[in-house]
């Protein structure tokens, strides 16, 4: 059954008897609803007004979770292929072929810095040549020289972890397959190896929009704005992280089902391919310690740690150098145009913690200071999980973790940006708040093309770019601070609802505290200390 959102029966043919609306038909007998899920229409402003375009709201007296076919999942999946299209076509300026070769032989035409211009750019155009796998060798073996500023040279290989490479060495095998077919559709080699990487990129932001509707239990429309981020549009096809999200999804989601073995298999290919999804096995740690569910953690650990060798131990044993160069490359990287260091640089003329630095020459001390940075995030992150009066969510933690490293790292890659996403929908249940985070960081997408540009071919100044970046930077901080005060306010906590812990929780849902006993007074949860019988006696016996 149906209703308006005057509660009123919607068939014509209703009447009125004594005031009160009676049925055309028979009521079905079977008038179970899911009334414990959030309706956004009801409950959300800015979706209340959206509905009007469709007609409202849904009534008062609807049953919820009965529709056939479209279904939430159904609709929000759809959703996610219309944003993903979107995306593809922000990209499609930078595959447009034109005679660009000296005998006017087709190719890829970037003339007149189109890829800044139209702000189209992707890591996956240009990366087909310069790591060399439009010459079809296998990633981690090939090798090439590459000149450093002072003139001596280098060697390089694939820069990327082993699941992303292995990923585009079996993309660029299907493009090179499909462009040696006659029959099929013909365009340049590189054009077609990203639509292929693109394909495979759209079917894992999929996985990680199916897997995040599931974890976010009663407000399942709020995967809606995973689906429909601004930042799907600017990042979906930028790199190669949706791999990683869908992972990460996956992981948790095998997590909340108690499949702890499967959740650490999923997570250490994550990391196979980008390594943030092992940092999930942190708030995992802490929560189970917290719980005393180490057992399920530990099973976690061993599944993450046995999938993440079976995909390296190979290619490192083989070709450890091309194994080493992603860790090197790292080690050796200086601080990324969208890290708070250069964010400082960039206003103050700061030369940086090392001050300059020799061709080659790594940056050891911002290395360390970063490092030092992240795992005093994490101290913190730990102390609030096992202290807080009540359990953290599994995706608060999560969130918090993966935002303090992207806020402390020296690398913070635009589509990085992705990793958020998921975790912050789930972690924080407020619609406009986490809309108006993904606005801005997609939007710093325009001038940090504008900035590549530069300023003698009209972009704009560094500043420009590092002014939205600090933005952002806030906005994020913002979502932070949002999601440690809920923590400590569980009660205005909107995902949890009556029988609803934590739907992420898995074997930690409606779990009791228990922490060990060798964890100290300090470390642990606040009412559990002031209830300790132990602790009491001491106090009346001093």
């Amino acid at each position: 059954m149906t209703g308006s959102a005057a509660g009123e029966p919607t068939g014509g043919s209703s009447t009125r008897d004594g005031g009160e609306w009676v049925s055309p038909a028979p009521l079905a007998a079977d008038r179970r609803s899911a009334d414990w899920r959030d309706v956004p229409g009801r409950t959300d402003p800015l979706t209340a007004q959206l509905t009007s375009t469709i007609g409202g709201p849904v009534g008062r007296h609807a049953l919820i979770g009965r529709t056939r076919f479209f279904t939430p999942m159904r609709v929000i999946l759809l959703l996610a292929i219309v944003f993903l299209s979107f995306g593809w076509f922000t990209k499609a300026a930078c595959i447009q072929q034109g005679p660009v070769g000296s005998d006017g032989a087709l190719g890829l035409d970037w003339s007149g810095n189109r890829q800044y211009v139209a702000m189209c750019y992707s890591d996956t155009v240009p990366l087909y040549g310069a790591e060399h796998l439009d010459e079809g060798a296998f990633p981690y073996k090939k090798w090439w020289e590459e000149p450093r500023p002072d003139g001596s040279v280098q060697r390089r290989y694939m820069e990327y972890p082993v699941l992303s490479g292995l990923y585009q060495y079996g993309s660029m095998i299907v493009a090179k397959a499909w462009h040696a077919t006659p029959w099929l559709p013909g365009g340049l080699q590189v054009a077609i190896y990203f639509n292929v990487v693109a394909f495979g990129l759209a079917l894992a932001w999929l996985i990680t929009v199916w897997a995040s509707t599931l974890l976010a239990g009663r407000r399942v429309w709020d995967a809606a704005l995973i689906a429909c981020s601004p930042l799907v549009i600017v990042h979906a096809f930028t790199n190669f992280d949706p791999l990683a999200t869908a992972f990460a999804a996956g992981g948790l989601l095998a997590w909340s089902r108690k499949r702890p073995v499967l959740a650490g298999v999923l997570l250490g290919l994550g990391g196979a391919a980008k390594l943030y999804p092992l940092m999930l096995l942190g708030p995992l740690l802490v929560l189970c310690l917290r719980a005393g569910r180490m057992r399920a953690w530990t099973q976690t650990l061993l599944g993450a740690a046995g999938a993440w060798l079976v995909v390296n131990l190979p290619v490192a044993l083989l070709f450890p150098r091309g194994w080493a160069e992603f860790f090197r490359l790292n080690s050796d990287r200086v601080a990324d145009p969208d890290s708070i260091y250069n964010v400082v640089s960039s206003f103050t003329g700061w030369a940086g913690f090392d001050g300059p630095l020799a061709p080659g020459e790594a940056p050891s001390v911002l290395n360390a200071v970063s490092l030092v940075a992240f795992v005093a995030v994490c101290a913190g992150i730990g102390w609030v999980a096992l202290t807080a009066p009540r359990r953290p969510r599994v995706a608060q933690l999560c969130f918090l973790l993966v935002a303090g490293f992207l806020l402390t790292n020296k690398v913070w890659s635009p589509q990085y940006s992705l990793w958020l996403v998921p975790l912050a929908v789930l972690a924080l249940p407020h619609r406009r708040i986490l809309l108006a985070w993904m606005t801005i960081d997609a939007f710093v997408w325009v001038p940090r093309m504008m900035y590549y540009l530069g300023v003698a071919n009209k972009g704009l100044p560094e500043q420009w770019f590092t002014a939205t970046v600090a933005v952002r930077d806030l906005a994020v901080i913002a979502l932070c601070v949002l999601v440690l005060r809920q923590i400590y306010r569980p009660a205005e906590d909107l995902v949890r609802f009556g029988f609803i812990d934590d739907p992420v929780g898995g074997v930690l849902d409606q779990a009791d505290d228990a922490p060990p006993r060798w964890l100290p007074s300090w470390l642990r949860p606040r009412e559990a200390v002031r209830d300790d019988p132990r602790r009491a006696t001491v106090a009346s016996h001093p």
